[in-house]
């Protein structure tokens, strides 16, 4: 007979309540282990398999009712009767995808031939938006990397993948390329390492003061590039004239 004191006190740790929106277990995971998640984090070690797949459902059914609120007939406009999944989509799978999955894999090699000359790999597309509004920024992006004889050597197109991972969230372009930076400092441990964006931002040009022309151009300096101007000068001299 199963007595009262025999009952576990303790919420389910299989997650496995129906009733509770993914998003939610998700977020409670996150909190128990004193994380943030910001729209520019990456969540994807507290999402458990198919629960990515429920988030889009759930994102899907929040989404239909903005479109209610914003007083779009979904049941008869032949336009827009699928839109809430389409956008669900677009962010759980494309837009902010960044955000839920792991970092691509990274073929690494060891630096055999001690390369220590200077290598840009660029210009590079990005594909982002912006945190404030959720409206575009597309951009071009140019890597300076000096590698040392310990330098982890990756393939040049690994350097496009981590960046459409690091954009592929929610982002204000001065933070977007930090985090970049940081990331392939950490697996690519060079001398030095400099980055260089930009980027338009829709939030400009599509709302607030329209315009159409402008452009944001940021960089990030690390090592070597920091301390050494003649070297900044070579690599920013090496990058295609602006038009």
């Amino acid at each position: 007979m199963l007595r009262k004191t025999d009952v576990d006190p303790r919420p389910d740790r299989n997650d496995d309540d129906e009733g509770t929106p993914v998003s939610v277990k998700i977020r409670e995971r996150i909190a128990a282990a004193r994380k943030r998640f910001n729209a520019n984090d990456n969540i994807a070690e507290f999402i458990q398999p198919g629960e990515l797949e429920a988030l889009l459902d759930e994102v899907e059914v929040k989404m239909k009712g903005v479109l209610d609120s914003l007083v779009i007939d979904v049941e008869n406009d032949h336009n827009t009767d699928n839109t809430a999944r389409r956008v669900a989509k677009m962010y759980v799978n494309e837009v902010f995808r960044g955000r839920y999955v792991p970092p691509p894999a990274l073929t690494e090699f060891p630096n055999a031939e001690h390369l220590n000359e200077l290598m840009i790999v660029g210009p590079i597309t990005v594909r982002s938006a912006c945190s404030h509004h959720f409206c575009p920024i597309i951009g071009k992006l140019w890597i300076g990397v000096m590698p040392n004889e310990h330098t982890n050597v990756i393939g040049l197109s690994k350097y496009a993948r981590l960046a459409e991972w690091v954009m592929g969230r929610p982002q204000i372009q001065e933070e977007a390329i930090v985090q970049l930076a940081d990331l392939i400092q950490e697996k690519t441990r060079p001398d030095g390492l400099a980055l260089v964006m930009e980027a338009e931002h829709f939030c400009m040009a599509w709302r607030g003061v329209k315009e159409m022309d402008s452009k944001m151009i940021n960089s990030v300096m690390r090592g070597v590039f920091l301390k050494d101007p003649s070297l900044r000068r070579e690599f920013l001299s090496l990058l295609p004239r602006k038009s």
